[in-house]
């Protein structure tokens, strides 16, 4: 038996999972953690991550930390994502976590994170043929599976925290500003030349804004479990008359609309034009909502190696 840990630390929230595998391949939830730490957060164009938002990080680390640390046998996976990926003071950054928490953090590219999520959803969800979108902070992977398989996969440096803070969608969303947003984004799109190939292919939706839609649905359809979104389905309709609704608010509106959290109603607008625009360029009629992602993908991993080191010492 061990505990294996997996730290997730993205632009806008940093996530902790625990689970204890068994020897036989199984495993069991032992603890998740979430902290909003908003890492992306002012770095502008020069790629900087900011002292206030490192500060943030680590301090959502040290409380990780005093959970993990209690565990017997642990075994660990620790992986930074896009502001990371994408910070000029990466190396600067990496050095602190490790001197001041001990974790030695991997800074995976966008084509291992597009992966791991694929992982996460093949193995907990039907996906013989679809397109997998998973919006975080700083960035969007995208995944076209045909035949159960990854046909293509790509990480876009689109996101929540930046979408938002590139055109002014933290309050009031001003038209102008609310189209220039979607032509920068129909413009990254464009320029993937595999994603037509997912025409009318069902979407399955991942990451923080992603999952607020189905929340947002869930509370309005009065759904006790509004977290129980994994395998959720909503319509294009649905979908488009949500994002309407949001953007009619204000930053103060937003943050009264059940289903969405007081500490993501600044970045919702700009974390849910990716999934909306990609459902009407590829004209898909439903999405499906899943909560495995990368770090199930990393868990799923493991447990596979796991399985093979067992077999291998029998």
């Amino acid at each position: 038996m061990e505990n294996f840990a997996v730290i997730d630390l993205g632009s806008n929230s940093v996530r902790m999972t625990v689970s204890r595998i068994n020897e036989d391949g199984t495993y069991d939830n032992v603890t998740q953690m979430k902290e909003y730490v908003r890492l992306s957060e002012n770095m502008g164009s020069e790629k900087i991550l900011q002292p206030d938002a490192i500060e943030r990080t680590l301090a959502a680390l040290r409380s990780f930390k005093e959970v993990y640390s209690k565990l017997e046998n642990l075994k660990m996976k620790a992986v930074a994502t896009a502001a990371v990926r994408q910070a000029t003071n990466q190396k600067e950054f990496l050095k602190k976590v490790k001197s001041e928490i001990g974790i030695k953090l991997e800074v995976i590219s966008g084509a291992q994170e597009a992966y791991y999520d694929y992982v996460g959803v093949s193995e907990t969800l039907p996906a013989t043929n679809g397109v997998i979108i998973d919006t975080g902070g700083a960035s969007a992977e995208i995944i076209l599976i045909q035949n159960g398989k990854v046909a293509n996969l790509i990480s876009i440096p689109i996101g929540s925290v930046t979408l938002s803070s590139k055109f002014n969608l933290g309050d009031k969303i001003l038209p102008e500003q609310l189209f220039k947003a979607v032509i920068f984004v129909n413009e990254i799109f464009q320029s993937v030349w595999w994603l037509k190939n997912g025409l009318n292919l069902p979407i399955i939706g991942l990451g923080g804004s992603n999952r607020t839609l189905a929340k947002i649905n869930r509370r309005r359809n009065n759904f006790l479990d509004i977290d129980d979104i994994h395998g959720y389905q909503l319509s294009d309709t649905q979908v488009n008359d949500t994002f309407e609704d949001i953007v009619s608010h204000d930053l103060d509106g937003r943050k009264q609309v059940p289903g969405i959290s007081k500490d993501r109603a600044d970045i919702i607008v700009g974390g849910l034009i990716p999934v909306i625009f990609l459902m009407n360029y590829l004209d898909s009629d439903k999405i499906t909502f899943s909560t495995s992602g990368l770090r199930e993908g990393i868990l799923f991993e493991r447990l596979h190696n796991v399985l093979k080191e067992n077999i291998a010492t029998k």
